[in-house]
């Protein structure tokens, strides 16, 4: 089937919807063209379908596709932030990553690797998960790329840093300690947002605060309000590398059912969405959505809430490149 694209500032974008219907064709995110089909791109998503670090419901693996399927009624023109992100910059669909789905070690130096791989042209990628064991790797390479420990924020109902799980250092709830552990994060500038449900002791609080991170929880943004987490987050990142990694159990359960260790009491997708557009002109280095569970989904609420993430996240992206670009003219 011939793929009529719209192009856009000379930009090769999505399928022209007004001419194939969005229930036909391939399924690249937002039926963007895959990277084979354009000469660069500026902004990669790729997939790493890949969940043998999680600790209670399986289905990780196939969030990256249930994502981009969710994707398919996603249009250029993003109205909230006032701006096309398909115009600003070329966006393309990289793919997946082959990693190895029984060895968690060497699915891990894969990721770092095939990330570095992807960036070296410069391009910023935003990962579509897979379990959150895949953004240590992320991490990892992100913070080559920048030449420094990166800024994160960690949307998330959990912390992520705990330091096993039946002797194992490596899985979806530890990334984060060993990311600090390791030295690749800004110490001075990361935070949890949305966190929320029962803890194994007072103790994970503390070390956590050891570890740098500043906490919002879920109550703090429903009884504080969008703008004012917005500010504090702002204060604390600054304009440092900035990697944002979203497990879409930060949305309530009502909004996103098809994630493997759900909690109660989470943000709406609309209280994540105006986050994620507070932080613009932020120097956003890398992304990542993980944790989405088809098989515990329904109606596709989860996936829709996740390529929403994703879209908002290239918006952010595309738009402060094509202003790098511009006063770099």
């Amino acid at each position: 089937m011939e793929e009529i694209r719209i192009e856009d500032n000379g930009n090769i974008g999505t399928i022209d919807a007004s001419k194939i219907p969005r229930f036909a064709g391939l399924g690249t995110y937002a039926r963007l063209p895959r990277i084979d089909q354009v000469k660069a791109a500026d902004i990669k998503v790729v997939g790493v379908p890949f969940d043998a670090g999680v600790s209670y419901r399986p289905g990780a693996r196939f969030g990256s596709t249930h994502i981009r399927e969710s994707s398919r009624l996603l249009r250029p023109y993003n109205p909230a932030l006032n701006v096309s992100p398909f115009a600003l910059a070329q966006v393309a669909d990289a793919g997946d990553m082959a990693v190895n789905p029984f060895n968690i070690n060497e699915a891990i130096e894969t990721i770092q690797q095939n990330a570095l791989d992807l960036t070296s042209d410069g391009s910023t990628l935003v990962t579509l998960g897979g379990d959150h064991t895949i953004a240590l790797p992320l991490l990892r390479a992100a913070t080559e790329r920048a030449g420094a420990p990166v800024a994160m924020l960690h949307f998330d109902a959990h912390l992520d840093t705990w330091d096993t799980y039946f002797g194992a250092e490596y899985t979806h709830g530890t990334p984060f300690r060993r990311a600090v552990e390791e030295g690749i994060l800004d110490t001075e500038a990361i935070c949890h947002v949305g966190t929320r449900g029962p803890l194994y002791g007072k103790k994970d609080l503390e070390d956590d605060k050891r570890f740098g991170f500043g906490i919002v929880t879920s109550s703090d943004v429903y009884y504080q309000g969008v703008r004012e987490i917005v500010d504090k987050l702002r204060d604390r990142i600054g304009n440092r590398p900035l990697y944002i990694s979203v497990d879409i159990d930060v949305l309530d359960p009502a909004h996103a059912p098809g994630t493997g260790t759900p909690e109660a009491g989470g943000i709406t997708s609309r209280e994540l969405l105006e986050i994620l557009r507070g932080l613009r002109g932020m120097n956003i280095v890398g992304a990542d959505i993980v944790e989405v569970a088809p098989a515990y989904d329904h109606a596709e609420m989860t996936g829709v809430a996740a390529s929403h993430v994703a879209y908002d996240l290239i918006s952010l992206i595309a738009d402060k490149h094509a202003k790098d670009k511009e006063s770099n003219a």
